[in-house]
């Protein structure tokens, strides 16, 4: 039985779908206002209603500045970062760099354990010893103010891309290409950074275009490379907004063809996903963590190397190897979760869990503490940093949050109360990173505890599962889903809708012991449907055999032995008293 603490079923509030038209179902028209659509417009992925690359600080200056050290054959070197976005940024700027007729990129991604994260002193040392003239960053770098400063110094050209938060110092790059600068007037302020990259690549083409017509730079097809958009966009798990869904979706569609990296088709091959029943979020859960795999427990090169693999064979070498670090990822993490969750049951057996949870065990994996991080936060519904120790014997933090407290701002507040404790920090709203000195750990945590019982109220800290409501028996249908699908593509701040419904359990089974199969039917109508619950073992409800349940399901199309049904993904589940 789950040591979870219970969910609480709440329905989304109505919101005005008067404007959608009456064409589309009623339930359809509320789910989607519900997240903000208010016109069908918003629902037409085409990539002409991407927001124009001028409004985007610097774009157009950094492809002045990449196109001229393309026109002159300069070394151009691209510093990434060690995720799947920083690893699709890397990709498709040395793919797309090249196919504009730059003839020497090259690329380096800071080790995790060796070299810290971003753009260091020594790493634009190492892009000048090689001959680097221009320097890129992407997904890094608004906080790289001694790395930049030092390439400078060198007589280095640095073009910063980066989609990450500012502090209160900028780096002296060139040109710096952030939606989030404070001076950026780009609407999409949730791009990932290989939605920044994209963005430049585009401007880089128009530069082409307007001064030098003829150059092979301006006729360069951007969008054979979308599916790398996709799988960076939906790995980094940023919100979804009209601008990210048409990204999105043209690179699932064209994954879909058949028309995408031999990296991205063998890694999904390695998952034992068909391209082309693909949703968008499959690659969070397939692509995605084979390529961080590399990141977190080996070298991020590998990673690339899959992806700018130029066929199926090459690819399909290193997607296997990915494959392989990605099941050692797996049984590190199991053994991390474990303890972890040991810790945290000692901690609740004397009273009420800490508004925020902050775990740390001597031989934890630096690589996969972000993971554990996440995994513990969405069991107990409680912000959570975890903690491991590097070789220079500081402590490695990353931290999840949950809605409504941003982390970062909670580690700013702990790091304005005593500078002394933090090393340095810095992410997001929902995940960041931190360095102690081990000495500090006890410290920390008491400030960092006691920031969150400030700002944490009771509301934010009660978990909740979201509803669309009810379905009507005629909804669940493979009709009904194909409609949702088609409205998609779903992630982060455009979820996949959640509906309720109370259901007659037939009976049940435990499929390789972890998975519970449902058979249901509706009391309402008669109707009997399935429904399946993923990891139900590991889940934060317990099931315990009984007649009724109500269920806060995801509806899905399953296909078995040539036959397609509807069926329901068990996202909670409450034994009702019969």
């Amino acid at each position: 039985m789950s040591d979870a603490v219970e969910m609480t079923l709440r329905r989304r509030q109505e919101r005005d779908f008067s404007s959608l038209p009456e064409s589309l179902p009623l339930t359809l028209r509320k789910v989607l206002a519900r997240r903000g659509v208010s016109h069908i417009s918003e629902l037409e992925y085409g990539l002409k209603g991407l927001l124009h690359f001028n409004t985007l600080r610097d774009c157009e200056k950094a492809a002045q500045i990449i196109g001229e050290a393309i026109l002159a054959q300069e070394k151009i070197c691209i510093v990434g970062d060690f995720d799947a976005d920083g690893a699709t940024s890397v990709s498709l700027f040395v793919l797309a760099l090249t196919a504009m007729g730059a003839q020497d990129v090259s690329f380096l991604v800071p080790n995790r354990f060796t070299d810290g994260y971003g753009l260091t002193a020594p790493l634009s040392e190492i892009a000048h010893q090689q001959n680097c003239r221009c320097l890129i960053t992407v997904d890094n770098g608004i906080s790289a103010i001694e790395g930049v400063a030092r390439a400078k110094e060198l007589g280095l050209r640095v073009v910063v891309t980066d989609h990450h938060l500012p502090g209160s110092q900028m780096p002296d790059a060139d040109a710096i290409v952030n939606p989030n600068h404070p001076e950026c007037s780009f609407a999409s302020k949730a791009i990932a950074g290989v939605g920044v990259t994209f963005y430049v690549l585009m401007a880089l083409r128009t530069w082409f275009r307007e001064n030098h017509e003829s150059h092979v730079g301006a006729t360069v097809n951007l969008a054979q490379w979308l599916d790398l958009v996709a799988v960076g966009t939906v790995s980094d798990v940023v919100p979804l907004d009209y601008n990210n869904r048409i990204l999105v979706q043209q690179g699932v569609a064209r994954i879909r063809g058949g028309q995408c990296q031999p990296g991205v088709s063998t890694l999904l091959e390695a998952a034992g996903r068909d391209p082309s029943k693909l949703v968008a979020q499959d690659l969070g859960f397939t692509v995605g963590p084979r390529i961080n795999a590399a990141g977190r427990l080996d070298d991020m090169n590998l990673g690339i190397n899959c992806l700018l693999a130029g066929d199926y064979e090459q690819a399909k070498a290193s997607a296997f190897r990915l494959d392989t670090l990605n099941r050692e990822r797996r049984t590190i993490e199991q053994d991390m979760r474990e303890q972890a969750e040991s810790s945290v049951a000692q901690v609740s057996m004397s009273g009420n869990l800490p508004a925020i949870i902050v775990l740390y065990h001597e031989n934890w994996h630096q690589g996969v503490i972000g993971i554990v991080a996440g995994r513990i936060k969405e069991k107990y519904h409680r912000p959570v940093i975890a903690f491991a120790k590097d070789e220079n014997n500081q402590l490695r933090g990353s931290a999840r949050s949950i809605p409504g407290l941003h982390i970062r701002d909670v580690l700013e507040r702990v790091h304005t109360l005593d500078p002394n404790i933090i090393v340095k920090f810095g992410g997001h709203a929902m995940a960041a990173g931190l360095t102690l000195d081990a000495s500090k750990l006890d410290a920390f945590q008491q400030s960092v505890e006691q920031v969150v019982e400030q700002w944490a109220d009771e509301d934010m800290l009660t978990p909740v599962v979201w509803s669309d409501g009810e379905l009507q028996p005629e909804e669940i249908s493979l009709d009904f889903i194909h409609q949702l699908e088609n409205v998609g593509p779903w992630g982060q701040k455009f979820e996949a809708p959640v509906f309720d419904n109370q259901f007659e359990v037939k009976r049940h089974a435990w499929l390789k012991e972890k998975h519970l199969k449902l058979w249901l039917k509706d009391p309402r109508s008669g109707q009997e449907v399935e429904a399946i619950a993923f990891f139900a073992a590991d889940a934060k409800w317990s099931f315990e055999p009984c007649q009724k349940v109500t269920l806060a399901y995801r509806l899905q199309a399953n296909e078995f032995r040539g036959v397609v049904t509807p069926q329901l993904v068990v996202e909670y589940l409450w034994c009702n008293p019969s």
